[in-house]
C-alpha cells in the first residue's frame, strides 16, 4: 500500500538557453503547482546555481538533483530532442523514477513510421506516461472561438494582451495533463526488484563520476534511496 504525501518534488528537464524556454518552463512549474493544488513541487534547473562553476559541477548537480527528486517531467519538443534532456530521462529510467514525457510540438520527427514523434530509442520504457498535444492548432481554434481570428487592430490586440491570454490558456490545459499523467505513474509499481535497489544506486553514485568522495555520495545515494522506500516510489 502506497503511503499519500502531501507534496511530490518533480524534476523538470527542459531546454533553458532562451528567453522563450525560461518563460516557458517558469509558467508551466507554476500552473502544474496551482493545477495540482501543491502536490507536485517543479524543481528547474534554470534556477539551479551557476555562476562561475566548471560544467562538470554543473553536469554533477543536475544528476545528483534528478535522482534526489520523487519524480520527473521531461520535455520533448523540437525536430531533433535536446540530447542533455535525453541524457537526463535515461538516467530517470535507470533509477526507476516515474517520469512524464511532455510534447507541445506538432512538427513530425524521428525514426518512427508509427508511435511517439521522436527517436524509437526513446520510447516505451516502464512507468512512463506521454501527454502531447499539438499546442499551436490549440492556439489558432481558441482564437477563432474568441472572435480573434480576423485581422484587427494591432494596438487593441497588443494593448489587450490577447495573445498573452490566449497562451496562458493553453498552457494551463497542458498543465492540467501533465498533472493527470503524474498522479498516473505515481500510482504504478516499481519496476527495479527490492533485491537490486541497493546495488543499483551504489552504482549510479559511480557510473556518472561524480565530484566527490566515493563513500560521501553513496551515502547521499543511499539516503535518496531511503526516502524514496519510504514514500512507497521504490
Amino acid at each position: 500500500m502506497k503511503t499519500k504525501h502531501k507534496s511530490y518534488s518533480v524534476y523538470f528537464a527542459s531546454e533553458l538557453f532562451s528567453i522563450k524556454h525560461l518563460i516557458g518552463n517558469a509558467y508551466l512549474a507554476e500552473a502544474i503547482y496551482e493545477r495540482s493544488h501543491g502536490r507536485f513541487l517543479c524543481r528547474l534547473p534554470q534556477d539551479f546555481e551557476l555562476h562561475g562553476k566548471h560544467p562538470k559541477t554543473i553536469r554533477d548537480q543536475d544528476i545528483r538533483a534528478l535522482l534526489d527528486c520523487d519524480l520527473a517531467v521531461f520535455n520533448f519538443d523540437g525536430t531533433e530532442l535536446d540530447s542533455g534532456t535525453v541524457v537526463e530521462f535515461m538516467f530517470a529510467k535507470f533509477a526507476d523514477i516515474p517520469a512524464v514525457i511532455l510534447r507541445s510540438d506538432l512538427r513530425k520527427a524521428g525514426s518512427q513510421r508509427r508511435g511517439n514523434p521522436w527517436n524509437l530509442m526513446a520510447s516505451y520504457y516502464p512507468r512512463t506516461a506521454i501527454v502531447s498535444v499539438e499546442s499551436l492548432l490549440q492556439y489558432r481554434t481558441l482564437r477563432t472561438r474568441r472572435g480573434q481570428d480576423k485581422p484587427a487592430d494591432p494596438v487593441v490586440h497588443l494593448a489587450g494582451q490577447h495573445a498573452t491570454a490566449t497562451a496562458a490558456v493553453i498552457c494551463d490545459q497542458l498543465a492540467e495533463g501533465v498533472v493527470r499523467a503524474l498522479n498516473k505513474v505515481l500510482a504504478l509499481e516499481p519496476v527495479m526488484p527490492r533485491h537490486l535497489q541497493e546495488e543499483v544506486y551504489h552504482w549510479l553514485s559511480r557510473m556518472p563520476g561524480l565530484r566527490g568522495k566515493e563513500k560521501a555520495l553513496r551515502k547521499e545515494l543511499e539516503r535518496a534511496l531511503e526516502r524514496k522506500v519510504d514514500r512507497g516510489l521504490l
